[in-house]
């Protein structure tokens, strides 16, 4: 089974992070953000799996359990005789990584609770001196903007503002980086694919909000002025249109009249990565199984 354990938890993440490097920045960022999310997801999962299939290995070698279920501990633990120390650690990361995904689930369902309701209103905006400005979804969802940024912007820029904020709600962008938070908080190893999620949904609500204004030059002046102010930090890090991804980037890509960008399928390179993790984890699930089998005989 070790084979498993080295491509799932020890090969798949880095190998994510080598995808996402070659060809994110060079697909749509909406698509990119999708696929490279729900890859960051499925390897997560895959590894996640592993070490719980790998943990029961262990429990499995133990004598007593061996005596209570009435199979040969010795069978099991010959399976693993050449890396025997894998089932082993597979319970302390195994422990690890639930601790860390309950940790982070837990906060960001208090941050979100933190955030301003809008009631009614599609707009609030908080007397703050500090520039920020943020979207909270919700059902329809709202944008908080502080009278700081407000002041600060010209009313066509804060329309490019407004229109940046409405993307990432009508995108459901905050599913996507809540998804690769947790992600990544199962498996460090993607740190990095986290946070280029969070920076092409960025890119994606910076084109949305240039196509629906027709005017790039305008957007990119704005995400530049919110920046150059300083933005205070807003709970939950739900993308305030002047602090996600690399400011100066984003708005040079603004600038050019229509960045290229490489086929949509090749998008399916990250994803395949991300889904072979989830299917050798299936045929480890199904490998114990007959191990388990074989040893009660």
């Amino acid at each position: 089974m070790f084979d498993h354990f080295a491509w799932s938890v020890l090969a798949v993440p880095p190998l994510l992070v080598i995808a996402v490097r070659l060809l994110a920045d060079r697909l749509a960022p909406g698509a990119a953000a999708r696929a490279v999310a729900w890859s960051a997801a499925a390897a997560a999962f895959g590894s996640t799996v592993n070490l719980a299939l790998f943990a029961a290995h262990a429990a499995a070698e133990v004598p007593p359990a061996g005596r209570a279920l009435g199979w040969s501990t010795g069978i099991v633990a010959r399976d693993t005789a050449a890396e025997p120390w894998v089932p082993w650690l597979s319970i302390g990361l195994l422990a690890a990584a639930v601790i860390s995904v309950s940790y982070r689930w837990i906060r960001q369902h208090r941050l979100l609770r933190l955030l301003p309701s809008g009631g009614p209103e599609p707009l609030v905006i908080v007397p703050d001196a500090a520039a920020g400005a943020f979207a909270v979804p919700g059902r329809p969802g709202h944008v908080v903007v502080t009278t700081g940024l407000r002041d600060l912007l010209s009313d066509r820029q804060f329309e490019a503002l407004l229109a940046h904020e409405r993307a990432h709600l009508a995108e459901r962008h905050h599913r996507l980086v809540r998804m690769t938070e947790l992600a990544v908080a199962a498996h460090p190893a993607l740190w990095w694919v986290g946070r280029h999620v969070d920076y092409l949904v960025e890119r994606a609500a910076d084109e949305r909000a240039a196509a629906a204004l027709g005017d790039r030059r305008t957007v990119a002046t704005a995400i530049g002025a919110a920046a150059l102010a300083g933005p205070a930090p807003h709970p939950a890090g739900l993308h305030a249109a002047s602090v996600g991804g690399i400011v100066p980037r984003r708005v040079s890509l603004l600038l050019r009249p229509h960045p290229a960008v490489l086929p949509r399928v090749l998008a399916v390179v990250p994803v395949l990565v991300g889904l072979s993790s989830l299917l050798w984890t299936g045929e480890a699930a199904l490998d114990l199984v007959q191990l388990f089998a074989a040893a009660a005989r």
